[in-house]
């Protein structure tokens, strides 16, 4: 069985709408997610032959704090290159 990522995009009410690593965004109710679930919450979730088994995701603290490391090395990147100031048009 494989498993994928999904990051939390936001809560909504009784769903969480979580975004997969292909881009797609799905609606989950949030009783079938783990407790502590928030916006940047990235879940490990086996994938079976109807799709994602949500009673077996799992947070995973490594793969959000490698992804918020990215994150921040992909701005800081970006920030050497802009000159600052107002933009001409």
């Amino acid at each position: 069985m494989t498993t994928a990522f999904y990051a939390v995009d936001r809560l909504e009410g009784k769903f969480v709408i979580v975004v997969g690593d292909d881009g797609k965004s799905m609606d989950v109710e949030r009783s079938k997610l783990p407790k502590g679930v928030r916006e940047g919450t990235v879940l490990r979730v086996r994938i079976g032959p109807t799709g994602p088994d949500w009673s077996g995701a799992e947070i995973d603290r490594a793969e959000e704090r490698r992804r918020r490391e990215e994150t921040k090395q992909l701005l800081d990147e970006m920030k050497k290159s802009d000159p600052g100031g107002d933009i001409k048009l």
